[in-house]
């Protein structure tokens, strides 16, 4: 069986191809003490791989006017290609030398190394990525899920190319998913197989444990591990999180929460932006968090507020909280939040590369590539009692993250525990 799965979709755009590789296994599978490797290395194989070094490289993708980059997500890195239809014989191997055979330059890693610690340090300075993390480690612990994509800045400091190469050497063997949107020819999937570097991907699979054979993520937790993170912070604002970590993007109640997160905190007619915002006037930003996630996903409320409106809006956010399994949604409730589920999937693929990206995120989590097609049929069938059904089963044991000034912080986690 191939490595890699090749998915087609043509559309009639002027000119325009875009070509995204999603390779199963991102931060996820950081091996322990090196938080941040596959970060680290997705940064690097961009510069410099197969026939081109860095400035070849560069000098390639600029001089066609393309855009070429690799990002790191838990459960996988996302190679995205933008280029003319007509650069697309010159710039697509590119995508399959950076996994059959990135340079992994000492000096490269050296410079992508210090961005990346360039850039946990200002998260170090954003009040919600502060309030994201302790909620993160509340829910995940040690466990895949429970570092930033990012990385940890000790762990990032020892990684050099010795580390990175196992990684690196792997990346032709997983599996992965090249959807490709826009113009193309009718038989590009077949000449692909069959030319360099791509051939080197069509070998037998190895067979590779995921996320749910290795670690239970919802299981890390356990009834003696506290339920509200502190994070004090001398400022004037306060961020408050509550949620908990969820299920799976594609699980048979998952729709049922999607649902519910447009209910709550989708939009100026939502939940939270009307009681908090509107009634109460409490809230500078409010939203909900509910991320595509091959493993349990968080489901998180986020509102940022002042000193002296902080307790008011603890207070606020769990009575939501609280109301979700107890009251239904009335019937309009429920035909806007259908309404803004569809709305948010459209949104979704307006672009060749929101297209090739979500027809490769389904393809790698065996959703079917008509599976967004089906969801909205399937959303007229779910109803207000099966919504409150699934709060009752996934929403019952919340996690409180807090950042802001330490005496109100703390103030704010007493009546939590009280």
């Amino acid at each position: 069986m191939s490595s890699l799965d090749i998915a087609l979709d043509p559309i009639k755009v002027p000119g325009i191809l875009a070509a995204k590789i999603w390779i199963r296994g991102g931060s996820s599978l950081d091996p322990i003490g090196q938080k941040g490797a596959h970060q680290l290395l997705a940064s690097v194989i961009s510069r410099g791989c197969g026939p081109y070094n860095n400035l070849e490289l560069a000098d390639l993708v600029e001089g066609c006017g393309a855009g070429l980059r690799c990002d790191t997500y838990e459960d996988g890195l996302l190679i995205s290609l933008k280029c003319s239809d007509r650069d697309a014989d010159r710039l697509l191997p590119v995508v399959g030398w950076m996994i059959t055979n990135p340079h992994l330059d000492s000096e490269q890693i050296m410079l992508e190394r210090e961005l990346s610690l360039q850039a946990l340090q200002r998260q170090k300075e954003n009040p919600f990525q502060l309030a994201f993390d302790g909620w993160r480690h509340l829910a995940y612990g040690d466990g895949p899920y429970g570092h930033d994509p990012l990385g940890l800045t000790n762990d990032i400091k020892t990684l050099s190319r010795r580390k990175l190469l196992p990684l690196a050497e792997k990346l032709v063997t997983k599996e992965k998913v090249l959807a490709i949107a826009g113009i193309f020819p009718s038989d590009l999937g077949s000449r692909l197989k069959e030319t360099i570097p791509f051939d080197q991907m069509i070998t037998k699979k190895k067979k590779q444990s995921y996320l749910s054979d290795d670690i239970h993520l919802n299981k890390i937790r356990n009834s003696n591990h506290p339920t509200f993170s502190l994070h004090s912070e001398s400022t004037g604002q306060v961020v408050l999180m509550l949620g908990q970590s969820t299920i799976p993007h594609g699980h048979k109640d998952d729709l049922a929460l999607r649902l519910l997160a447009c209910h709550i905190g989708s939009g100026m007619s939502s939940l939270l932006f009307k009681e908090l915002r509107e009634k109460h006037g409490v809230a500078y930003d409010v939203g909900v968090h509910h991320p595509i996630r091959e493993g349990p996903a968080p489901f998180l409320l986020h509102v940022s507020t002042s000193e002296d409106k902080a307790m008011l809006t603890l207070k606020l956010l769990q009575g939501i909280w609280e109301s979700i399994a107890i009251k239904q949604l009335s019937e309009n409730d429920l035909i806007l939040a259908r309404a803004k589920f569809r709305g948010q999937l459209a949104h979704g693929s307006q672009t060749v590369s929101q297209r090739a990206e979500r027809k490769a995120i389904l393809r790698i989590q065996k959703l079917g590539d008509n599976y967004d097609s089906n969801s909205i049929d399937t959303i007229q069938s779910i109803t207000s009692k099966d919504i409150q059904a699934t709060a009752k089963k996934y929403l019952t044991e919340p996690l409180l993250s807090l950042c802001g000034p330490e005496t109100t912080i703390r103030n704010l986690a007493k009546s939590w525990i009280h």
